[in-house]
């Protein structure tokens, strides 16, 4: 049948897609290549949230030309959400893309290439709607570690952002179906699981009977071995004191809650259409702080959003200051074709945009040091990760802070006690103890 490789850009919802491919795939007699070269079907799961995402797919697909002029035979896929939005653009631009498939077909793509196969014919085959999750059809990638989906697609349309266009509405997935797929992976050596949603706040919103994210946390919490559990991503509109208290009764929830910002602005966020407020987004973060004192607290905040001034670029450095996140991921406003935000006129000169980027960066390294130096010579466990091949083991504290120590490949998915020894703004170093 051949071998295949999968190179997946983007989210953690794009990763779970890729090894829901290489189930598929695995399933129907394929075997799993260590790269593109070895590889008879390449599989591009890609990412449409920003412009870089675009041009990194393009540049892979530029590459593979040359390896299918070498390997005439070689099959290139392509899916995700860039397929699903751009699927006309990469067929005039890339006539040797063998397949493109969508967000809501991944399911077929072995009847794909079987087609493709016997026809010799390139398919474009992008659905935009429909329901294609089975959630045990899945090769989880880790033994110890996976992500597991609690809802498919988002209905906030946020004014920048492109996912609601290729990922659908959202769909809550049947809280019996997670929780006997969260157990399944338990029961065969999963010590930590992070549940996804491009907004799990508002999972079971679109139930008959009442049943939130709160109760599926909590009932997921009591599955016998399961060590950790964490979720993304919240949406600041839809956090509700019961999940603050679900978190905190339950030890095995992690203490930390990555819950986008986007802007300081009131009319910032009103034009990003993110239903919230400066002041309700503080006072968020105080009921979290009163009820999880050591809650990690990390963020996404976006710079340059048209209509933005310098005025706007301070209310948001306010919220840095006065948050303290452990970590934002801070990004430019990339246009999204598609998205309302791309109408809007955007005048900010793209060398203000950077100079306002690079403060704000030079802020959040500066608290993320600070906050990381608290914990320099506590004692606190991790989760053995992996390696870099050198000597030096990562991996990940309770509040998802990564920490790089020397040790054997043999601790990778054990966990381990650290004395904290030094901090970096990203990471911190430790040592082990026991």
């Amino acid at each position: 049948m051949g071998k295949y490789f999968i190179e997946t850009f983007g989210c953690q919802m794009n990763e779970f897609d890729s090894e829901r491919i290489a189930y598929l795939l695995d399933k129907s007699g394929y075997l799993k290549a260590d790269n593109a070269g070895e590889s008879d079907i390449v599989i591009i799961n890609t990412c449409a949230v920003r412009e870089k995402a675009k041009n990194r797919l393009y540049g892979h697909i530029g590459i593979l030309k040359g390896l299918k002029i070498l390997k005439p035979g070689l099959m290139i896929c392509i899916g995700g959400c860039s397929a699903q939005n751009l699927k006309d653009e990469i067929l005039k631009i890339f006539p040797f893309v063998d397949i493109i498939f969508g967000t809501h077909n991944i399911s077929e793509l072995p009847d794909l290439i079987f087609e493709k196969n016997r026809t010799g014919k390139s398919i474009c085959d992008v659905k935009n709607d429909g329901f294609d999750y089975i959630l045990d059809d899945f090769k989880n990638s880790s033994s110890f570690k996976a992500c597991l989906p609690v809802s498919i697609g988002c209905n906030n349309f946020c004014s920048y952002c492109i996912v609601p266009y290729v990922r659908g509405k959202e769909i809550s997935l049947n809280p019996k179906e997670v929780i006997k797929s969260a157990e399944n992976l338990v029961s065969k050596g999963v010590v930590e699981l992070t549940l996804l949603g491009q907004n799990v706040n508002s999972y079971g919103k679109d139930f008959e009977k009442e049943y939130g994210f709160a109760e599926l946390l909590d009932n997921i919490a009591h599955i016998n071995g399961l060590k950790r559990i964490r979720f993304m991503t919240s949406h600041p509109k839809d956090l509700s004191i019961d999940l603050i208290d679900v978190i905190f009764k339950n030890k095995n929830i992690m203490n930390h809650i990555h819950l986008p910002l986007q802007s300081g602005s009131d009319r910032i966020l009103q034009s990003m259409n993110r239903k919230y407020s400066k002041e309700s987004y503080l006072e968020i973060i105080k009921n979290i702080r009163k009820r999880i004192p050591d809650c990690c607290i990390t963020t996404d905040i976006i710079v340059g959003f048209p209509g933005e001034n310098y005025l706007d670029f301070i209310e948001t450095m306010d919220v840095v200051k006065k948050v303290r996140f452990s970590k934002a991921y801070t990004f430019i406003f990339s246009k999204r074709e598609g998205t309302e935000a791309c109408k809007l006129d955007d005048i900010i000169p793209k060398e203000e945009k950077k100079q306002w980027f690079n403060e704000l960066l030079l802020l959040q390294n500066l608290i993320s040091m600070e906050e990381n130096k608290k914990i320099i010579g506590k004692n606190l466990e991790i989760l053995v990760e992996g390696s870099d091949g050198k000597g030096m083991m990562h991996g990940r504290l309770e509040n998802s802070s990564i920490v790089n120590f020397e040790g054997n490949t043999d601790l990778e998915g054990k966990f381990v006690k650290l004395k904290i020894i030094e901090a970096k703004s990203f990471y911190l170093i430790g040592e082990i103890t026991g």
